[in-house]
């Protein structure tokens, strides 16, 4: 394979694949390693506000995610001291408009089979499943990238390689063998059930936040409407790997206790028949995201707590500006290719330092007890629901 044009990735997750199709709209050629043999569900629903949505419209993937995504009319935040409401934050079709894309919630294997599809159908996109990249080399025709499938090796030359391979990412480890996940002493516990498993005013099309005493949950529809994904964030020890440890309930129940928690949020805890959990990891701020025709994306370079909804947001942005940068910049030698990415990441930097420290902040805020906690509410209901909305749009209305 001649190396002109073409640009490996490892990792078809949603960044991986998103970064596929924003390269391949740009004139490059594009070959996707994964190592699972098929694309499987995994992970729990996501949110995706509208900087992430309006790059997906704008490469092609509106028709096929509306199909599966539901645009909330609201996010009402509620509080376990106070017992029930304390906001209302309008979205729906107004907020789109205004924004110029929608926000959307959707399950992350329909995302993921959204974007594979359209990937699949690219004439200059290949997805190889079963495929792991072992190793890669820089010499003076590009990059050589080493992958192996089952008891078979291969070799490829390339412009350059993107790990979007995700936290525990190969191609980081390759790179920068001294960056490691930190456990951030929280775990994530997700649930799904049929929505008419529940009373009316638990499926309305919005996203339902409680917040609490040392955790904090979250409920929305994904699949159209006809499943909730539920998540509960509590602190703990367990800090093994994975998206989908099977998890024993009763952890999970003294954390929202009767004493602590009011009867509306216990009765959707309940009506989760099976949970799976997974340690919240992330990555620090500022570290390197590439080094010469290597680059990283996604939770490969700046894994982050989920509380400000941006996991996949962030992840998306990268790609976008990837394909940007690459294709602004010169590709005739390594050195070009290296500074298009060194670029890359100075462009990427501070704006996800910024959404990593917003997502730590949200969750301490959701996480207050006593009378700190009676402040929090109070100064959400002063401030109102515009002006609230409002202090999002830094992230929302972002645009490449």
């Amino acid at each position: 394979m001649a190396a002109s044009r073409t640009i490996f990735i490892a990792g078809a997750g949603i960044g991986g694949l998103t970064a596929a199709l924003a390269l391949a709209a740009r004139g490059f050629r594009v070959v996707v390693m994964e190592k699972a043999e098929r694309l499987e569900e995994v992970g729990a629903g996501l949110q995706l506000s509208p900087n992430a949505s309006r790059i997906l419209i704008s490469l092609g993937l509106k028709e096929r995610i509306a199909a599966r995504a539901v645009v909330p009319e609201a996010i009402s935040i509620m509080s376990a001291r106070a017992g029930g409401e304390v906001i209302r934050l309008p979205l729906g079709e107004a907020a789109s408009q205004r924004a110029g894309a929608p926000y959307w919630v959707i399950h992350r294997a329909d995302l993921q089979s959204a974007l594979a599809a359209e990937v699949t159908d690219h004439p200059d996109i290949e997805l190889r499943l079963g495929c792991q990249f072992e190793d890669a080399t820089s010499h003076a025709k590009g990059l050589t990238v080493v992958q192996r499938s089952g008891n078979s090796r291969r070799q490829d030359l390339a412009l350059a390689l993107i790990g979007a391979d995700g936290i525990w990412s190969t191609v980081r480890n390759h790179l920068f063998q001294d960056v490691q996940p930190q456990f951030s002493g929280l775990i994530a516990w997700r649930g799904t059930l049929d929505a008419n498993q529940l009373p009316r005013e638990y499926t309305a099309r919005k996203v339902l936040l409680w917040m609490g005493p040392s955790a904090h949950l979250v409920a929305y529809p994904i699949s159209g409407g006809r499943q909730v994904n539920v998540v509960a964030i509590v602190p703990g020890q367990w800090n093994r790997p994975g998206w989908g440890a099977p998890g024993e309930t009763k952890e999970l129940k003294e954390a929202f206790a009767a004493a602590r928690w009011p009867g509306p949020a216990r009765m959707l805890l309940n009506a989760v028949d099976s949970w799976r959990r997974w340690a919240l990891f992330t990555l620090p701020e500022g570290g390197n995201w590439s080094k010469g025709a290597i680059a990283l994306l996604g939770d490969a370079v700046h894994a982050m707590l989920p509380f400000a909804a941006q996991g996949a947001g962030m992840a998306i942005e990268d790609a976008a500006v990837l394909a940007k940068a690459l294709s602004e910049g010169q590709t005739d030698t390594a050195e070009n290719i290296g500074a298009a990415l060194t670029r890359y990441a100075r462009l990427r930097r501070t704006r996800v330092a910024l959404v990593q420290r917003a997502a730590r902040r949200q969750g301490q805020i959701y996480h207050l007890t006593g009378a700190i906690a009676l402040a929090r509410d109070l100064t959400i209901r002063a401030l109102g629901p515009q002006r609230m909305l409002a202090r999002q749009r830094w992230i929302h209305d972002w645009r490449v």
